[in-house]
C-alpha cells in the first residue's frame, strides 16, 4: 500500500512511519525537518515541507498517487496553535488537485465537545465518559488547552465538509510506552475509564483503519 504520512517525525508520526515500513508499505514522510527523520530498515521517499506555511505544489507532489494520508499533525505548544487547521486545509485541497480519498487524522478526546464554526453546539456531555472525567479532568485539560482543541475542532470541521473519506481519531492523554496493540475504539463517542493510550498504539490504529469501511467519515475513541 502507498501511504503519506504527514508530521513523520512527530509524537505519533513516527511510530505510524516506523510501523508502516515494518509491514512493507510504500511510504512517503512529509516533514519539516528531515534530518529528524529515523533510519528505517527500507528506504522512505522524504518531503520536507513547513505545514505552518504550506506549499500547494510540494503537498500536491507528496500525496500524488497515496493510497491514503496519515497526518499526526499537532501544535507543540500554544503559540502554534492553528497550525492544524491551516495545515489539514492544504492537504486537503492537495488531496482534491491529485483525486486521493482517504485521510486518517489525530485529534483529541475532549474535542468531542468543543463548539467550533461547523459545530457550534456540540454535546455538553461524551456519552463515553465517566463522571469524573466530565466533571473534573475534561474541563481542566481544555481549560489549560483550549487554543489548541479549538484549532482541532476547526479542523474536524474542515474534514467533515471536504467530501474525502475521512477517519478522525480522538485519543485521551498520550503516553510513551511501547506498542501493546492492545487497546478500545468506539465510533462516536470516547471510551469510558480510558484515560491514558500509548502514541505506538494510536500509530498501530491508524494503520489498521486505513481498510476499516466503519470508519470512514467518524470520530473513533481510542484508549487502554
Amino acid at each position: 500500500m502507498r501511504l503519506t504520512v504527514v508530521a513523520a517525525t512527530g509524537g505519533i508520526g513516527r511510530h505510524v512511519l516506523s510501523q508502516a515500513v515494518a509491514a512493507g508499505h510504500d511510504v512517503t514522510a512529509v516533514v519539516r525537518n528531515p534530518a529528524k527523520l529515523p533510519a528505517t530498515d527500507r528506504p522512505v521517499r522524504v518531503v520536507a515541507a513547513d505545514l505552518a506555511t504550506p506549499d500547494p505544489a510540494v503537498l500536491a507532489d507528496a500525496v500524488a498517487g497515496a493510497d491514503a494520508v496519515i497526518s499526526g499533525l499537532g501544535p507543540r505548544s500554544g503559540a502554534e496553535a492553528g497550525v492544524t487547521s491551516r495545515g489539514t486545509g492544504a492537504i486537503i485541497a492537495a488531496m482534491r488537485a491529485t483525486g486521493v480519498r482517504r485521510i486518517l487524522v489525530v485529534s483529541a478526546a475532549p474535542v468531542s465537545t468543543v463548539p467550533s464554526p461547523g459545530r457550534p453546539h456540540p454535546p455538553r456531555r461524551d456519552p463515553g465518559e465517566g463522571f469524573l472525567m466530565r466533571n473534573l479532568l475534561t474541563p481542566a485539560v481544555k481549560l489549560v488547552l483550549r487554543r489548541q482543541y479549538a484549532d482541532l475542532a476547526v479542523m474536524e470541521d474542515m474534514l467533515r465538509d471536504s467530501g474525502l473519506d475521512w477517519t478522525v481519531v480522538r485519543p485521551p492523554r498520550l503516553t510513551d510506552r511501547p506498542l501493546t496493540g492492545v487497546y478500545r475504539t468506539a465510533y462516536g463517542r470516547n471510551l469510558r475509564r480510558g484515560a491514558f493510550v500509548p502514541r505506538a498504539d494510536v500509530a498501530h490504529y491508524l494503520l489498521r483503519a486505513v481498510d476499516e469501511l466503519g470508519s470512514i467519515r467518524q470520530a473513533v475513541g481510542i484508549a487502554t
